[in-house]
């Protein structure tokens, strides 16, 4: 009886700390919305020449991987939830030093030396972020049963990424009002402080959250050396070859989207963030049917479908330089694609290696990520600063050469990677007749209630 009524605590301790983990959740993506998806602009708006702000990106890939490295080790002497309590709390108050910046800046204090202070500043920032994300992934994994962890997962990203969407259309109007009177870096000012109070709220509500005991054996080490060279023997190390040369691939022309739409095409913050967001909104009507999609026929059959669709979105982002045309061909199919990957790979994870190794073989597979992130944001912004052509414009240029890459990369690495575990077979263009006329419908009134109910999550019991 007393294994029955242990089993039954720890389930409701579960079932309670998942729901508090989409409060955390939501909190962080306020906070995201207000300052991560800000972090270019600002540069832009500080001054910072195009490389400058292509290396932002590069440093999120190099310095968060390495740092995932040390974290992963974390977990042999402190608990989980102490570990991302910890890097959170510190993450947070990052934010202080941003704000700083931008009083600078509208002071006109140290001007030419605020870009590189803003880099250095961010790299710590990153590293903080990155340093739970392993822990974090270990801790989630532990709370959620793999049959339904599609479908959970899909949820809460709809949640979150509704959140994202209303908060950072918000936070551009906001940007656009103080942009008008001169008051430019006051707004930026203000939306960093509002990320650093969400996340403190964040870091919050994590303290709630119940943690499953880990028990690490010593078996469970492998060294990323040890990794890079079993990688192409098995599926998972498959996995992060591909997502390599697909992430650096990727990164060479998105790295510099920002500057494309503020620089080259000179659109308000508004107009930017729409579209930037609108993929996130698109991206939010299909997460259900994709999570249903894996349950039933496999992350690696998301995978393949999702790899069609990206190499073109390069190309379909320079044909047209109209809003509406940005939103609803680019965008849309960019937050499709990408919820899909994104959703498919991390089962893909749980699915591939045991719980004793998920921490460091996350930490492993980001920093195969990282290195992409890096290589590739390198690549664009040499190329941004170096290419001169007489024909079209570099950056023009750029964008076609990611395209291309990325085309090169699906139609040689892809094919190596498999699904291990059994699903029902995918018959192509029949299968996708009988779920979009079956399931699609129904799919999307779900959604739709689904964020008609986050006040569910908010509210303090």
């Amino acid at each position: 009886m007393g294994i029955k009524k242990d089993s039954k605590k720890i389930k409701q301790l579960k079932e309670k700390a998942r729901k508090y983990s989409i409060k955390e959740g939501i909190f962080n993506s306020i906070k995201t919305s207000l300052g991560d998806s800000y972090i270019s602009p600002f540069a832009i708006a500080i001054n910072s020449s195009n490389s400058m702000v292509a290396m932002l990106t590069a440093m999120t890939g190099l310095v968060g991987p390495l740092s995932q490295l040390f974290s992963s080790r974390l977990m042999e002497t402190y608990s989980r939830k102490k570990i991302i309590l910890k890097a959170v709390f510190f993450e947070s108050l990052i934010w202080l030093p941003f704000i700083f910046i931008a009083l600078l800046f509208y002071k006109g204090i140290l001007v030419t030396f605020l870009p590189f202070l803003l880099l250095f500043l961010f790299a710590v920032y990153t590293i903080l972020y990155y340093i739970s994300q392993p822990t974090w992934f270990s801790w989630i994994g532990d709370l959620v049963d793999e049959k339904y962890r599609g479908r959970w997962f899909s949820k809460r990203n709809l949640l979150i990424g509704f959140v994202s969407v209303v908060m950072a259309i918000i936070a551009a109007f906001f940007l656009d009002y103080f942009k008008k009177n001169n008051w430019t870096m006051f707004g930026f000012a203000i939306l960093f402080l509002l990320a650093l109070i969400f996340r403190l709220i964040s870091w919050k509500t994590l303290k709630k959250q119940y943690e499953p005991k880990l028990k690490l054996k010593k078996s469970y080490y492998f060294s990323f050396w040890d990794f890079i060279l079993e990688a192409p023997k098995n599926n998972f190390g498959k996995l992060a070859i591909f997502r390599f040369f697909f992430t650096f691939s990727t990164v060479i022309s998105s790295s510099l989207l920002a500057v494309y739409l503020l620089r080259y095409l000179n659109f308000s913050y508004t107009i930017y963030m729409i579209i930037i967001f609108s993929g996130t909104i698109f991206s939010l009507i299909i997460l259900g049917f994709w999570g249903k999609f894996t349950d039933k026929y496999g992350n690696y059959k998301l995978i393949c479908i999702i790899s069609i669709l990206l190499p073109i979105t390069p190309f379909l982002w320079i044909l047209n330089e109209s809003p509406i045309y940005l939103i609803f061909v680019p965008s849309l199919i960019n937050g499709i694609s990408w919820a899909g990957l994104h959703l498919a790979e991390g089962n893909f994870i749980y699915d591939n290696v045991t719980q004793q190794k998920r921490g460091l073989a996350i930490s492993y597979y980001n920093m195969f990520w990282g290195l992409g992130v890096f290589l590739g944001a390198a690549t664009g912004a040499i190329l941004i600063k170096f290419l001169k052509l007489n024909t079209i414009e570099p950056i023009i240029a750029i964008f076609i050469i990611g395209g291309l890459a990325r085309i090169i990369v699906v139609f040689f690495f892809l094919p190596k990677i498999k699904e291990i575990r059994k699903k029902r077979k995918f018959h192509g263009s029949r299968t996708f007749k009988n779920i979009i006329l079956k399931q699609a419908g129904p799919t999307l009134y779900h959604e739709f209630h689904e964020i008609m109910s986050i006040r569910k999550y908010l509210k303090t019991k």
